[in-house]
């Protein structure tokens, strides 16, 4: 599964529509391996903006994510 951010014992951050299914699914497996974006020390998490407890996570690897633009669109004027 994919998420935004972590921190270092494997509390999740999600990010938009990754917000409805991945928790559910994670909790429901029997292991959860995880690859986000980011992860960031232990504690600077907001406890209130969690989605998903470090207690499902087994294992976290951090990807590499480019931002690509799937369409341009350009207007001639």
């Amino acid at each position: 599964m994919k998420a935004w951010k972590a921190d270092e014992t494997g509390n999740l951050v999600f990010r938009k529509t990754a917000r409805n299914f991945n928790p559910p699914a994670a909790m429901c497996g029997k292991v959860c391996v995880v690859e986000v974006e980011e992860i960031v020390p232990t504690g600077s998490l907001d406890p209130d903006s969690i989605h998903l407890p470090g207690i499902y996570v087994h294992r976290i690897v951090q990807g590499e994510h480019e931002k690509r633009i799937e369409q341009r669109t350009v207007r001639v004027a």
